[in-house]
């Protein structure tokens, strides 16, 4: 897995939501979604944190089911489009949940 072209960015953004996730990060100017609103409230900062990291580890796990049932090779023809599949498959999900989770900072 570690020759996919997303695999070690997805891992580690994986290993990074799972604090997010469960709740572990409490306020602060470097790390989970940083808006004036999350930041000025604890309860929109875990909320809105929870919805992000889910959906980072959601894209990943997407990602890992993609490179499961198409895996890229560099040396086949036609590797662009299964480069494209790949960076799809991981940043669609990722930009939708983090979508997600900037409607939920705003409170809609």
């Amino acid at each position: 897995m570690i020759e996919q072209p997303f695999a070690i960015p997805s891992a580690i953004f994986f290993i990074l939501a799972v604090p997010l996730m469960l709740g572990l990060v409490p306020r602060n100017r470097y790390y989970g979604v940083r808006t004036v609103r999350t930041l000025s409230d604890d309860k929109i900062w875990y909320r809105t944190n929870r919805i992000a990291g889910g959906a980072v580890m959601l894209a990943s796990i997407i990602y890992g089911a993609v490179v499961m049932v198409m895996p890229y090779h560099r040396s086949s023809s036609g590797n662009l489009g299964t480069w494209g599949v790949h960076l799809a498959a991981f940043v669609v999900p990722l930009a939708i949940g983090l979508w997600v989770a900037a409607r939920s900072a705003r409170g809609r």
